[in-house]
Order: C-alpha cells, then sequence, then structure tokens
C-alpha cells in the first residue's frame, strides 16, 4: 500500500490548492481514509499485508503528524517611535541650519538659528533705558535727602515756638512728594530691568538648542526660508520613545493584561523583556503590514509594550511577541 503525506520540497501528485486532502489505503477493496495535515504530500511505501495495518506503519503516521505540525509562534507586530518635532515659540527667517538627516544630536547643541534682527534691537533699546532711569532715580534721591533735612529743620523750629506753621506744611509737603518720586523711578527701573530680562529671552529664542538626544529624522525647512510660529522645522526621534506595537488575536485577549510582561524577538537580535502599556479599548482587522500567518480575518487588538529607556530597535522592524 502507498501512504501519501505532505512535505514542504514535494509537489502534490494532485493539485488541489490548500485544501486537506486525504489519500486512502487500500486492502482487499477496503478503504481507509487518513487525513494528512500538510500541503504537500510524498509517498510513504508501505508492506501490503492481510489484516490490520502493521504497527511501524502506525508508528510513521503518528510520526508524520507530529512533524508537521508547525511550530508555535508569537504574536506579530513592528518597532515604532515618537519622534519629538522641534520648532521655534516664534516666527523668523530661517539663517542657519546645524544639523542634517542622520546626525545624532545631544541636549544642549545648537540645531538651528532664526534671523534676530529685530530682537537684537529690542534688547538694546531695554538695556539703554535702565542707566536713563538711574540717573533720575539719583536725583531723586538727592532731592528727598534735601526735602528730609529741610523737614527736621522746621520741625525743630516748631518745637521750639520759633517757626511759621505754613513753612512746616510745606517742608512736609517737600518731602512727600520727593519720597513718592523716589518710589516710582525704582518701580520703573525694576520695571526697565524686567524688560532687559525679557528682550534677551526673546533674543535667545532665535538660537534654537536640542532638549533631547537621538538621530534627526527629517528636516522641513531649509536656510532662507519663513518659519511660523510653532511649525516643526526638524524631527528627533529620542531612544526612550521606541516601542513595539503588536497584535493579539481577540481569542486570546482574555489572558492578556497591562503591567504584564512579555518577551520580544526579531531576526537577528537577542530577546529582550518589555512591559505592556497599552491595550486597544475596539478591535480592529489585521493590518495589511503585519506579514500575518493566516487567520487573516480573525479581529485583533493593538497593544503597546515600552521598557524604561526606549527598545534597540528599528522603527517598523518585525518582532514577535511572546507571554512571559
Amino acid at each position: 500500500m502507498i501512504l501519501w503525506r505532505r512535505t514542504a520540497n514535494l509537489s502534490s501528485p494532485a493539485g488541489g490548492g490548500g485544501v486537506e486532502r486525504a489519500k486512502q489505503v487500500r486492502r482487499k477493496g477496503e478503504r481507509w481514509h487518513v487525513p494528512l495535515p500538510s500541503r504537500r504530500c510524498a509517498a510513504i511505501h508501505l508492506p501490503r499485508k492481510r489484516g490490520r495495518i502493521p504497527t511501524a506503519a502506525l508508528t510513521s503516521l503518528l510520526f508524520l503528524a507530529a512533524c508537521s505540525r508547525e511550530a508555535p509562534h508569537g504574536w506579530l507586530g513592528y518597532a515604532e517611535g515618537d519622534n519629538a518635532f522641534i520648532s521655534a515659540p516664534q516666527p523668523g527667517w530661517l539663517s542657519h541650519l546645524s544639523v542634517e538627516r542622520g546626525d545624532a544630536i545631544k541636549p544642549g547643541q545648537l540645531l538651528f538659528t532664526l534671523d534676530d534682527t529685530r530682537e537684537a534691537a529690542a534688547r538694546a533699546q531695554a538695556a539703554a533705558a535702565i542707566p536713563q532711569i538711574q540717573a533720575q532715580l539719583k536725583q531723586a534721591q538727592a532731592n528727598l535727602d534735601y526735602t528730609r533735612t529741610t523737614l527736621a529743620r522746621q520741625q525743630g523750629l516748631a518745637r521750639a515756638h520759633a517757626g511759621v506753621p505754613t513753612a512746616l506744611d510745606q517742608a512736609v509737603t517737600s518731602y512727600k512728594q520727593a519720597a513718592a518720586s523716589v518710589s516710582q523711578l525704582q518701580a520703573q527701573e525694576s520695571q526697565a530691568r524686567a524688560a532687559l530680562t525679557q528682550a534677551a529671552y526673546t533674543l535667545s529664542q532665535r538660537d534654537i538648542v536640542a532638549q533631547v538626544k537621538g538621530p534627526v529624522q527629517d528636516i522641513y525647512f531649509r536656510e532662507g526660508e519663513y518659519v511660523p510660529a510653532s511649525t516643526p522645522v526638524l524631527s528627533v526621534l529620542p531612544p526612550k520613545n521606541i516601542y513595539v506595537r503588536f497584535f493579539v488575536p481577540e481569542t486570546e485577549l482574555a489572558r492578556v493584561h497591562l503591567g504584564e510582561r512579555v518577551r520580544i524577538t526579531c531576526d537577528g537580535c537577542k530577546p529582550i523583556d518589555a512591559t505592556i502599556t497599552f491595550i486597544a479599548q475596539q478591535e480592529e482587522f489585521t493590518p495589511p503590514v503585519i506579514f500575518s500567518i493566516g487567520n487573516r480575518e480573525k479581529l485583533v487588538f493593538k497593544m503597546e509594550a515600552r521598557v524604561p529607556g526606549g527598545l534597540p530597535l528599528h522603527p517598523g522592524q518585525p518582532v514577535e511577541v511572546h507571554p512571559l
């Protein structure tokens, strides 16, 4: 008798696509139908004997069935990253670009500069106002000292009953006016210093420095172009923002929970343990980007797994996620 089983190397003796077929074993007109799980078949010759199938034949059947089973695989997914979009808080012409796509940047590094002609002039104007106010304050302080002395003299004459009441009133009024003038000029000086600080900060914002580290992913404006306020000029991918997005079939959702540990594997990389940080509330169909192994029409739930400091993967890299 001849038993047919599927293999990965031999073509099927009869066409039929991916539909499971069964070849038959004959003994004196009887037919024993043996379903075979694989798609392609190779012939195995067994001795023709009367009665039962030999024990060796049954052993071969069990062995072939076990070998034809596919190894278990994990949930399919891919690496993903959240870019940091670097923009300036103010509009202006892009006068200098210090980095290019692919450059690895670090915090404090200069990325680009906007034209600062107007901001530099505003800072200079704010700085020039302070000495003028200080001169006025010095004069007002001298006047205050004089009115204080005059008031003390008139008060002494009044205690000796030798002064004129009108002169004393005038001295009191002059002293109060001088003190108010000093207070006003002191407030103006503080305001001028605050304006100088604001102008200096505005000027410093024309030079945009990095707040994160990572490679530059893309550049959206070049030198000579006008950049609107709060519009990204370039994007950076911080390593800590790299995570894995994978998809779990609806039938396995009940055994997956937030905070659980999973193991991530990929081609050519060491296994990495991560934590599930996101589970979608709504199911979806398997996205076409996934290299699916069957069951494409079943519903899946999108999930994310992260580790502190990010994963050493490249966005778009296919991975498999296994529960621990």
